[in-house]
């Protein structure tokens, strides 16, 4: 099995799924990614706003950055590549690149979209 990094745009936190309006696309790369754990694919996340180090120590990510700007994120590398630059990889990407059939990885996880992950005070 494979390693998967993802170098997510800046969010308000890690999912970028908080706040009174979610994104129903980073709702169903989240469940995503959480059902490839549970299947022994490891999957780490990167955001821009809270590790831009890790942007700039991954030389293929800050060329991708270089020259495309923001428009590369978020950029989903497998060992050390880069599969997908611009968007977050379809549920049928996903099964292609790990052999996961669709039913595993497409279940939803719950999320209380309510509850703000950024802190007490609320959203960036």
């Amino acid at each position: 099995m494979g390693k998967m990094v993802i170098f997510d745009p800046a969010m308000c936190c890690s999912t970028g799924i908080c706040g009174p309006s979610v994104d129903p696309e980073l709702l169903r790369v989240a469940a995503v990614i959480e059902n490839l754990k549970k299947n022994g694919i490891e999957v780490m996340r990167h955001s821009l706003s809270s590790e831009p180090e890790a942007f700039m120590h991954s030389e293929a990510v800050a060329g991708a950055l270089n020259e495309k700007g923001a428009e590369a994120l978020p950029v989903t590398m497998v060992d050390g590549e880069i599969v997908k630059s611009g968007s977050y990889p379809t549920n049928e990407e996903f099964f292609r690149l790990f052999g996961v059939s669709l039913d595993t990885i497409k279940p939803a996880i719950k999320v209380n979209v309510n509850k703000c992950c950024c802190g007490p005070k609320g959203c960036c």
